[in-house]
């Protein structure tokens, strides 16, 4: 083991539930023991510390999350650079890194804990109709909560940017920025050519898959679904996802980017601040600087070349709009001063939306979570803990709503389940009264029409923003839903899952008791009422050329109208990805670096050198 003298940070929410014997906080405490003498599960004594901050750097990026971490490491590569991460969050807790611990931060307070506006057609039972959005507010943002499948998108998704005006944007144009950070640990059984090995981001699947996760499988080959690399050749069909992982443990963008390179003296990383605006020239339309703070006062940090809002797809429009950039109407009626009138900022939000169908299975005597198993995660990185049992499967299919030749399938299906004595501990199968256990199998709507958006409550800086989702007001949307749902139930009536005894839970979702069990009708008043809400938050500052009137960036991720100002984070996105966002949100990071490279390392014969091991020039400029 190695010595170190870094801190640990708490380890994750309290609880006080006991799971197959073991109570939850009698194991984080016997983790921690286990951490004091080694620091951090595979990156010993690799934490970043708050810097002591100058007044001026060339760079700053707001933002520590996905894709924030990835644009501050790629421009630090540049050693005359001086570059300022700055993030609202404390460093990622110890108990993030264990796979199956993934669930137990929600809510926890490195959660940003956001609700939605109440929602007139979904999220119908719960609280004043609100949505819950979990956000990480931590270094690594919510890379470090969320459940790490490493899903790309489709051909497509990027092919249409391109034709909306976004120049450079294609699938072939983004692919290599997809393969510089892979570091993928299985390529020989993935499609040749469309995976990398020796970047910063460790790809591979889980050590530990439950035997029902292959029995998803032989389901899905049953209803003539493929087996096969959903980020290869093709986007439709199933697999056991890839994650970002690394021997068992979760490998965040913060872990990935930030860790190797803390002592980068030109790389400064502020946590526990809060950026309040941008500094803008009202008369020359440049950004110059932030206004940041921290430890509760007021401080302002300036930046001689750009300032980067990599805050995801809720906090960079709000901090556009805390600076005055925005719609006019929205800012003055905040008593925000206008600087620069874009009417796109913080519209065009979408997400994927979703449905929980519930279903009971035999009692498989699926090994429990006990102190044999944790010792195997602790000494081994291998078994129960070192996955996330059955949420490590997911498919794409094509409804009857979808054109199957485009291979832009419009339902993902994620897997809800782990098989273990207890959900407390990050498990999402519990046992119920009778023996059986809950599992579920979970549609998702891959293109929304719905469109929310975003706006301020006030000018206070520390102010959640209105946070309107919109969630099923487009009508498809719901129409798409429900035969996701009917394939679900399909998939539980195969040969290979009826060995474990799948029944359809049919309680009926309160509310719609009066509407005909399984009929249209009742699946569209149950996703009204259970909306399952995705985390893959996009849009609301949409990349497009100066002629679309939505448009906040254009394609090389500038802020229209204000010089030295970039978004880049999944906000960018015109249309959301088909599949989970954290891969994309990170190529983006990638992508970004890039172009501001690109405009401020362009004299000469273009090509710039780095002495970093995992770096590669991708293009000349």
């Amino acid at each position: 083991m190695v010595s170190c003298d870094c801190p640990i940070t708490h380890p994750g929410p309290t609880l006080a539930s006991t799971c197959g014997g073991i109570p939850f906080m009698l194991f984080m405490g016997l983790l921690e023991v286990f951490l004091r003498s080694q620091c951090d599960l595979e990156d010993p004594c690799g934490r970043p510390q708050n810097a002591h901050l100058q007044h001026e750097y060339d760079f700053i990026v707001v933002g520590g999350g996905s894709a924030g971490a990835v644009v501050a490491s790629r421009l630090s590569e540049i050693p005359e650079w001086d570059v300022l991460l700055i993030e609202a969050g404390n460093d990622e807790p110890t108990g993030t890194q264990v796979p199956s611990m993934f669930l137990n931060f929600i809510a926890s307070d490195i959660d940003w804990g956001y609700q939605t506006e109440p929602e007139p057609q979904a999220c119908l039972n719960e609280n004043e109709r609100r949505c819950y959005w979990p956000r990480g507010k931590v270094l690594g943002g919510t890379s470090v909560m969320n459940g790490m499948m490493y899903m790309r998108g489709s051909r497509k998704d990027y092919d249409d940017w391109a034709a909306l005006g976004n120049v450079g944007w294609s699938y072939n144009e983004v692919l290599p920025y997809f393969l510089k950070s892979e570091d993928n640990k299985q390529i020989n059984k993935m499609d040749k050519g469309y995976h990398a090995q020796g970047g910063l981001l460790s790809v591979s699947q889980f050590p530990y898959h439950p035997p029902l996760s292959r029995a998803i499988l032989k389901a899905a080959e049953e209803l003539g679904n493929p087996i096969r690399d959903l980020n290869g050749v093709y986007h439709t069909g199933f697999q056991i996802a890839q994650s970002t992982n690394h021997n068992g443990s979760r490998m965040s963008s913060s872990r990935a980017f930030l860790r190797p390179f803390r002592h980068r003296r030109n790389l400064h990383i502020l946590m526990n601040a809060t950026v309040s605006r941008v500094l803008i020239n009202t008369t020359t339309k440049q950004a110059y600087g932030v206004e940041v703070l921290n430890a509760g006062t007021k401080q302002l940090i300036y930046a001689t070349k750009e300032v980067i809002l990599s805050g995801g797809a809720v906090n960079s429009p709000q901090i556009l709009l805390l600076s005055g950039v925005g719609p006019r109407q929205d800012l003055e009626q905040v008593n925000v001063p206008v600087i620069h009138d874009l009417p796109g900022v913080g519209q065009n939000l979408q997400n994927h939306v979703a449905f929980f169908v519930v279903f009971n299975i035999n009692d498989t005597n699926t090994a429990p979570l006990n102190w044999a198993t944790a010792m195997e995660y602790l000494l081994f990185r291998d078994g129960l803990m070192s996955g996330t049992g059955i949420s490590e499967v997911t498919g794409f299919i094509n409804t009857k709503y979808n054109d199957p030749m485009l291979d832009h399938p419009d339902i993902q299906f994620f897997f809800g389940g782990f098989l273990a004595n207890c959900a407390r501990t990050g498990q999402v199968g519990e046992r119920v009264d009778n023996g059986t256990r809950q599992i579920q199998i979970i549609p998702a709507v891959l293109h929304p029409k719905s469109r929310g958006f975003i706006r301020l409550r006030d000018n206070n800086p520390l102010s959640h923003p209105l946070i309107y989702a919109n969630y099923l007001t487009h009508p498809d949307d719901a129409k798409v839903l429900i035969e996701g749902i009917r394939f679900a139930l399909r998939l539980a009536e195969t040969k290979a899952l009826r060995r474990y005894g799948f029944q359809l839970d049919k309680t009926p979702a309160p509310g719609c008791e009066n509407l005909t069990f399984g009929s249209d009708n009742y699946w569209d008043c149950a996703v009204r009422r259970q909306t399952g809400p995705e985390n893959h938050q996009a849009g609301s500052c949409k990349m497009g050329p100066k002629e679309d009137p939505l448009a906040v960036v254009n394609p090389a991720l500038q802020v229209h109208g204000i010089d030295r100002l970039r978004v880049i984070d999944t906000s960018i996105m015109p249309k959301v990805t088909t599949g989970n966002t954290n891969a994309p949100a990170i190529m983006i990071g990638e992508k970004g670096s890039d172009m501001i490279k690109e405009r401020w390392l362009s004299q000469g014969d273009g090509f710039y050198f780095s002495n970093e091991p995992n770096h590669r020039i991708l293009r000349h400029w």
